[in-house]
């Protein structure tokens, strides 16, 4: 999660809101996370959806104008990724989603504009999948590939790819 954060600040990020769920006592017990919003997820195990909807619902109020989403369990991903999206950044109707060899990835950029309309279709582990893929014409994809590796650390299996 330290490593998430580190790579959305070095990457531009100025404020940075951490969704915690399942072990959310455990995170604020052992994690460095100064300065971040940490927000809870009561509904964690009905999936991403769920953390999705809670990190936008985080948003109202303090006047951001776009959500950068990344994920803590894909430690390829680094500053220069993050860079790159929010350079696409052109006002509230911005989508932009790191490509990977042109296939749609991580980290991903929505505009304020498309956050009720993902909150309205975030649900279990599909996040804003059905949303993005409603809008793909509107999507503007960056290339990331030269500069990150989106594979997820999901299992012990997957700690090879971190060799």
């Amino acid at each position: 999660m330290e490593h998430a954060v580190r790579a959305l600040r070095e990457g531009g990020c100025t404020a940075v809101h951490v969704v915690l769920g399942a072990q959310a006592d455990d995170v604020r017990a052992r994690a460095s996370l100064p300065g971040c919003t940490l927000v809870d997820n009561p509904d964690w195990g009905q999936g991403m959806g769920s953390s999705l909807r809670a990190g936008l619902d985080s948003l109202a109020g303090t006047g951001a104008r776009a959500a950068l989403v990344s994920l803590v369990d894909q430690p390829g991903i680094g500053s220069e990724a993050v860079t790159r999206i929010l350079a696409a950044y052109e006002g509230e109707e911005t989508l932009a989603c790191a490509a990977y060899d042109g296939a749609r990835g991580h980290p991903v950029l929505f505009g304020a504009a498309h956050w009720a309309g993902i909150a309205a279709t975030a649900t279990g582990d599909r996040g804003a999948r059905a949303y993005l893929k409603e809008h793909r014409q509107a999507i503007t994809l960056v290339e990331c590939g030269d500069v990150a590796r989106p594979f997820d650390i999901d299992t012990e299996a997957d700690l090879a790819h971190l060799e």
